[in-house]
């Protein structure tokens, strides 16, 4: 028994070492990463970055000077037109309100009297001239009633001048104290509330902001402006998105880049547009506007963009990558691919291509759906 179990063991030692050995001595097997062309939709154009912000917002600014008494609203409270949203320490206005008010009633009571005098003078000169024409007074009498009646006429005019003035005074005054309360110019949503009253500056205290319709202020570079044209079809994506396209066309192409005072944050006023550095120095940028509709509110105030704006596109076209492509044959819609075989190895072959986006390429001619081609990196492996 033992005899015959040390020769079973030999036996089966033998046959694995000649199956390792036979292995061994079999060619590799090679086979290549690559990957395959498909059909789907692509679109070429242009990116840039963007802002989004309120189409439609009004500042309110304090027309008045004043201590601020109460804020009645905060950020992100809804308000409707005419709503009171602030209050200004009033006591100045209506101090200046009454002066004028004491200072009218005072020409009033003046004007009166004036009336009453010029009247009187009136009659003393036409008594004059009365008695002139009969022979019972003197002309220098009738002269100087004249004068007289000349002078109440001038004072009163004067006086009605002055009374003009005042009530003119009297109205400034009265809107002065108007402004001490702020209401709501529409209805919307409040996106920015300021603490420092500031009317020389002109400085808002509150901005209120219609979310429903959103701007996207992009910036593109000089280099790309002359592709981008009013009513062109676009897209955007936020960083927190989701991954969601929003639809939207150009409203509208600023002609020049702000200037160095509109290079502000974007609640300052238009946030894109001017300058920045690159490699080969400064690159102009162009304010490009977009505007979408926000009925969900999922896009808010000061919020990222990454804009494309489509110049052209297909629908189910046949697309290979990129990377796919090797070289160009002296024309620029026409490269050459390596294109895997039946048998697993890499044939040459020319294909036109049409429009590209930054991944992958349309295949016009030279390749069918589901043929799989080597891209720049792939490599064999032998097995």
């Amino acid at each position: 028994m033992t005899y015959l179990r040390w020769t079973l063991l030999l036996t089966l030692l033998g046959c694995v070492l000649a199956l390792t050995g036979w292995q061994s001595l079999a060619p590799p097997v090679r086979t290549y990463d690559a990957v395959p062309v498909e059909r789907g939709d692509i679109e070429s154009g242009i990116t840039a970055p963007g802002i989004l912000q309120p189409r439609h917002y009004r500042d309110v600014v304090a027309r008045t000077a004043g201590q601020l008494l109460r804020l009645h609203v905060e950020v992100g409270d809804s308000v409707r037109e005419g709503q009171l949203l602030a209050e200004i320490d009033p006591a100045d206005q209506q101090a200046a309100v009454d002066a004028s008010r004491v200072q009218l009633e005072s020409l009033g009571a003046l004007r009166e009297e004036q009336l009453a005098q010029r009247d009187l003078a009136r009659q003393q000169y036409e008594r004059q001239r009365t008695l002139a024409r009969s022979g019972a007074a003197r002309q220098e009498d009738v002269q100087t009633t004249h004068a007289e009646l000349r002078g109440a006429e001038a004072r009163l005019k004067s006086t009605d001048i002055q009374l003009r003035q005042a009530q003119a005074s009297l109205r400034s005054e009265e809107a002065a104290l108007a402004h001490t309360r702020l209401h709501a110019p529409l209805d919307g949503t409040v996106i920015a509330v300021g603490q420092t009253l500031d009317v020389q500056k002109r400085t808002p205290l509150i901005r209120i902001a219609q979310l429903t319709s959103m701007t996207v202020h992009a910036q593109v570079p000089e280099a790309d402006i002359h592709r981008v044209r009013p009513g062109m079809p676009a897209w955007f994506t936020t960083p927190g998105g989701g991954g969601r396209r929003w639809p939207a066309r150009v409203r509208q192409i600023l002609p020049v880049p702000p200037g160095p005072l509109e290079q502000m944050s974007p609640a300052a006023g238009d946030p894109s547009g001017g300058e920045q550095e690159t490699g080969q120095g400064r690159e102009v940028l162009y304010s490009v506007l977009l505007d979408v509709d926000n009925e969900d509110r999922a896009l808010m105030a000061e919020m990222t963009a990454r804009v494309f704006f489509v110049a052209s596109s297909v629908r189910g076209a046949l697309t290979a990558p990129l990377a796919a492509l090797q070289e160009s044959t002296g024309r620029p819609d026409v490269h050459r691919v390596q294109v895997l075989r039946q048998d697993g190895e890499p044939a040459p072959r020319e294909v036109r291509t049409g429009i590209r986006d930054q991944r992958r390429v349309e295949v016009l001619e030279g390749l069918a759906e589901g043929e799989r081609l080597l891209v720049n990196g792939a490599h064999r492996q032998e097995q």
